[in-house]
C-alpha cells in the first residue's frame, strides 16, 4: 500500500481576532516535493477579505484531482494504444449542491477534455473507450461517490 503526505499550515497572526470569525481563512499546502501552495477557503464560501481568491480552495482541488488523475490514465491508454498527443487542455467544472443527506457535497464534475492530435485521431469509439479505461482506472474517481461527466470538446 503506498501512502501520500500533504502538510497544511494556518498561523493567526499575532493579535488577529479569532472568536469573532473575522480571522484569515489563507493557508498554505506543503508536498513532500518541497512545493509549497497557497490556499484558502472559496470567496464562494467565506467571503472576501477572510479568504483569498488568488490561493487555491479545496472546491477547486477536488475538480482539479480528478481531471489530473482522469488525464494522466488516458495519457497512458493513448499510449499504449498507439496513439500520440501534442496536448491535452481540460476545463474541468465542479458543481457544489446538496446530496441526498442535505448535506453540502460535489455532485458533479465535468471534465471537457480538448485533444490535439499527431497523424492519427481515434475514432469516437476509440475516444470513449479511451475516456471509459481512464475514468475505470482513475484511483480518485474510485475514491468518491460524485458523478463525473466526460464531455470531450
Amino acid at each position: 500500500m503506498s501512502t501520500y503526505t500533504a502538510t497544511i499550515t494556518w498561523t493567526r497572526p499575532a493579535g488577529a481576532a479569532f472568536k469573532d470569525g473575522k480571522y484569515s481563512r489563507a493557508h498554505e499546502w506543503r508536498f513532500d516535493g518541497g512545493t509549497v501552495v497557497p490556499a484558502s477557503s472559496s470567496p464562494k464560501v467565506v467571503p472576501l477579505p477572510l479568504s483569498n481568491a488568488a490561493a487555491v480552495d479545496p472546491e477547486e482541488a477536488f475538480v482539479a484531482s480528478l481531471s489530473s488523475c482522469h488525464m494522466l490514465f488516458f495519457l497512458f491508454f493513448a499510449a499504449r494504444g498507439g496513439f500520440v498527443l501534442d496536448r491535452y487542455n481540460d476545463e474541468a467544472i465542479g458543481e457544489m449542491g446538496k446530496n441526498a443527506q442535505g448535506a453540502q457535497a460535489m455532485l458533479k464534475v465535468r471534465l471537457r477534455p480538448q485533444l490535439a492530435w499527431v497523424d492519427r485521431t481515434p475514432t469516437a469509439a476509440e475516444l470513449d473507450q479511451l475516456h471509459h479505461k481512464a475514468h475505470e482506472a482513475c484511483y480518485i474517481a474510485n475514491s468518491v461517490t460524485t458523478e463525473i461527466v466526460i464531455e470531450p470538446r
